[in-house]
């Protein structure tokens, strides 16, 4: 699916009152599945992801796989713990959000990330290649929602003032002064995880600003240029392809030998850092690693 999915004609519809998606007296806005209508779309589907990530799957009952295929996305969702939403959509009773979608097969599934479409698939696939999809999509939006909402009752967390300037520097583009702001933090804390994820975050935003818009062309016309290897795989991972990233260093490992070898396994082990050590491209690509290497 390219570009934006027109979804303003569903919002015109009356919608009836919110029926509770999970136990008696519970908010829909906590469930980890709700099933959507084009009643419900905007408040379920749209509204919800400016929040968490909402994975929207299209199903038929007239289809056994889709039928299965879904409850598979259900046990995915149940183990996310509200990190994300899964809103399943029988197309047959709600043909117009199958027409905003574009949809051509049955089962199609589709991550809805601020109102917007962000990634999608279209029939059944492996349980583990659909962990490895949300695993990248949750990764582009981490940071980007609000998150979800907080329990009823629940008092906010306050604010550290010291992640707040951080933030603030980043969002004004400022990668040095967040790059500082963070540094402060792990010298008083040096444990401080979150200060630490987020440093090398902004490390990478800063090398990957001065990476070329041919990167991964060059590097491929020049497989022996080391630091070509090590520009095209950020290119990569900036846009969101980490799997092609580490493929590319990983295949630079075993032409390169000496000092050219540990940099280029150096720069691999530092884009890992990047991610959740338990991220199926991870653990994929870690066990590559020590095939090359090995």
């Amino acid at each position: 699916m390219s570009g934006a999915v027109d979804l303003s004609g569903l919002k015109d519809r009356p919608q009836p009152p919110a029926t509770p998606a999970a136990g008696e007296g519970q908010s829909s806005a906590l469930a980890p599945i709700v099933d959507v209508t084009e009643a419900t779309f905007e408040a379920e589907v749209l509204e919800r992801s400016m929040q968490v990530v909402v994975v929207v799957a299209l199903w038929s009952p007239r289809s056994d796989a889709s039928i299965a295929f879904s409850r598979e996305l259900e046990d995915l969702a149940v183990e996310g713990d509200g990190t994300w939403v899964l809103a399943k959509v029988d197309v047959d009773a709600n043909m117009r959000i199958a027409q905003a979608f574009g949809v051509q097969g049955i089962p199609t599934v589709v991550a809805v990330a601020g109102g917007q479409p962000l990634a999608d698939f279209q029939g059944v696939q492996p349980i583990e290649e659909v962990r490895g999809w949300l695993g990248q999509v949750l990764a582009a939006t981490a940071g980007k929602l609000s998150g979800p909402p907080q329990a009823e009752g629940a008092e906010p967390e306050p604010e550290d003032p010291r992640f707040v300037a951080a933030e603030d520097a980043l969002a004004e583009g400022d990668l040095d002064g967040a790059e500082a702001a963070y540094q402060a933090i792990l010298d008083v804390e040096p444990a401080n995880k979150d200060a630490l994820a987020a440093l090398r975050q902004v490390r990478f935003l800063a090398r990957v600003q001065t990476v070329a818009p041919d990167a991964v062309a060059a590097a491929s016309a020049d497989p022996a240029n080391v630091d070509a290897q090590l520009a095209a795989a950020d290119a990569l991972l900036y846009t969101q392809q980490p799997d092609e990233a580490f493929t590319l260093l990983i295949a630079a490992i075993k032409r390169y030998v000496g000092d050219d070898k540990t940099t280029v396994r150096t720069r691999l082990l530092e884009l890992f850092e990047l991610f959740d050590p338990a991220d199926p491209i991870v653990v994929a690509a870690r066990r590559k690693l020590a095939s090359a290497l090995y």
